[in-house]
């Protein structure tokens, strides 16, 4: 009888008898030019999305959201684990809400990634537990320039670092001890957009006592181990400031300015890389502690910057991760695995970010892009052309599966998931978007240029359109073998043109087009649509002269409104 009890609870809370150990914690590996998630073993790519900060806050308001997360067809969902709620007395750690959504998306079978709301949330000392928020003796708040005490708490106390290291440490060996032979917690981010906003750096007493003191040893060896391969942001003030191997924030980075029309200028740049050196230190030794007690991959997210009123540090948190100190970042937080940015712009302010972001040694991951359908096409694009470990729209559990435009981006992502991991870092995947503002985008593919332009809609001469064309379209192109293509996408259609002409074979054609889908990771056909129907767009393809030296495909409208999977190949002659 109480061996049925055991097993019954096993069962109940998700632990499996059988659960198979894997060879190593989810961890980042290399892959040509790329670096990839690896989950139980194998590549996996986070199809994502983020919930409101309060919603698993409650085990019983949290039941419900899980089913509706599996019907967006996310495989991953990034939920908040708060400081306050684990640790309500200090050294006393209360696991169970942890254990709830842990057991809840497992049942789903959904992976997580864990956000510590510890010390800081976007910026806010918001969800520390009672306990520190009301000791401001030993644990000190930043300060302004009036010496007033401001709503974080500041990262020159090393009680506070103990005290969220501490927390942050029990919270990953809790996860590892419930979780490891499962991989249901993939990753976890260290904190939420770090910074301080108000003054480019803290000024109580400690802080400026420390600024004072100029820039420090280890900072000043990493600049000149790295001289001439640092970023270009950063190695061109040094350098303007004659390469100095030491001396005050100023002396090193140029003198504290102010100038709000131009946006290339760094406004109080050295008080603002002192403060990115200060939080590097924090948030770099919180992550070793979390990864000393279970080493899956460990990201912070930025709060970035912007021209016009967020240009300045201080008004985006000053210190965070924004691309002028990524550098400083990756040195003085070596177990931060990646940096992110949040984005919640429209289209060239995703471009500029992810581009930004996108550099050796730190893939793309978008932990928070905003809702609607112009992101839900992004998606496609920063997927495609970007490597992207994983995209999530924040704030996924308010709109229901059937009204989100991300929910049929990830229902074909989930389809084609498999293969954009195998083209990843091979330049044999492309991802497209275009709108009514840039009607066409070229891409280069293996022995191609690949064209993609919006759909205009045609009619038969006397008839009137059935009905107006899209205003923007996303999708990815595949590469899979000699004059082969797969493509997702809907509303563009794509122009192949040969890179190299071929004298004795100048004219080519569709050999075969289909459409279909993946099932279990097996092509399934669905239907042929070698006439006009895949290349003309209906019976009126007939009365469209054709350009016998390219090929074309034309995606076809789904009554439904989903994504076409679409395989394509050509021949010469």
């Amino acid at each position: 009888m109480k061996l049925f009890s055991l097993v019954a609870l096993m069962l109940l809370t998700g632990f499996s008898l059988f659960a198979q150990p894997y060879k190593q914690p989810p961890h980042l590996g290399k892959k040509g030019n790329t670096i990839q998630l690896v989950v139980k073993d194998k590549p996996f790519l986070v199809l994502g999305g983020e919930l409101h900060n309060s919603t698993v806050s409650g085990a019983a308001y949290m039941r419900p959201v899980w089913a509706q997360m599996k019907k967006k067809h996310l495989n991953t969902v990034l939920v908040p684990v708060y400081w306050e709620l684990i640790e309500p007395q200090e050294g006393k750690f209360d696991f169970a809400l942890v254990d709830s959504m842990i057991y809840g998306a497992r049942k789903q079978n959904l992976h997580l990634g864990i956000l510590w709301f510890g010390a800081f949330k976007t910026t806010y000392s918001t969800y520390v537990p009672s306990w520190v928020k009301t000791n401001t003796e030993k644990y000190p708040r930043a300060k302004n320039k009036k010496g007033e005490s401001l709503p974080l708490l500041s990262v020159f106390s090393p009680a506070t670092l103990q005290a969220d290291a501490k927390a942050f440490k029990a919270l990953m060996q809790h996860i590892r001890q419930i979780d490891e032979k499962h991989q249901t917690v993939i990753m976890a981010q260290v904190e939420n957009e770090v910074g301080l906003f108000y003054d480019p750096r803290d000024y109580s007493d400690q802080a400026t006592k420390a600024y004072q003191q100029g820039v420090p040893d280890d900072l000043m060896r990493y600049l000149g181990t790295n001289k001439g391969k640092l970023q270009p942001e950063l190695d061109s003030v040094w350098k303007v400031n004659g390469y100095k191997t030491a001396g005050s924030w100023e002396a090193v980075f140029g003198k504290s300015l102010l100038d709000e029309k131009n946006p290339k200028v760094l406004s109080y740049l050295p008080e603002e890389l002192f403060s990115v050196y200060h939080y590097t230190k924090f948030v770099g030794q919180l992550a070793a502690a979390g990864k000393e007690a279970y080493p899956i991959p460990m990201f912070v997210n930025a709060w970035p910057k912007a021209t016009g009123f967020t240009g300045i540090p201080g008004k985006y948190p000053s210190g965070g991760p924004v691309p002028h100190t990524l550098d400083i970042w990756r040195a003085n937080a070596p177990a931060i695995d990646f940096i992110t940015p949040n984005v919640y712009g429209p289209k060239q302010g995703v471009y500029n970010l992810v581009e930004q972001y996108h550099r050796p040694g730190n893939p793309v991951f978008i932990p928070e892009i905003r809702q609607g359908l112009e992101p839900a096409n992004l998606a496609f694009w920063i997927y495609g052309q970007h490597d992207a470990i994983g995209v999530a729209p924040f704030g996924i559990d308010a709109t229901p599966a059937d009204e989100d435009p991300f929910t049929k981006t990830f229902a074909v992502l989930s389809q084609v998931q498999d293969l954009v991991l195998q083209h990843q870092g091979k330049g044999t995947m492309a991802g497209i978007f275009v709108d009514t503002t840039a009607k066409s985008q070229a891409v280069t593919l293996p022995g191609y240029t690949v064209k993609a332009d919006m759909v205009i809609p045609r009619a038969m001469p006397g008839m009137a359109l059935a009905a107006k064309g899209a205003a923007l379209a996303g999708g990815i192109v595949f590469a899979v073998g000699p004059d082969e293509f797969i493509a997702v996408g809907r509303d563009y259609e794509l122009t192949f043109t040969p890179v190299n002409a071929d004298a004795q074979k100048p004219y080519m054609d569709v050999d075969f087009m289909e459409e279909g889908s993946f099932v279990n990771g097996k092509w399934v056909v669905a239907r042929r649509l070698n006439g006009d129907e895949g290349t003309g767009g209906g019976g009126i393809g007939v009365l469209v002269s054709k350009n016998t030296k390219v090929g074309a495909l034309r995606f076809q409208k789904k009554p439904n409104g989903d994504y076409s999977i679409v395989r394509i190949k050509f021949y010469r002659y």
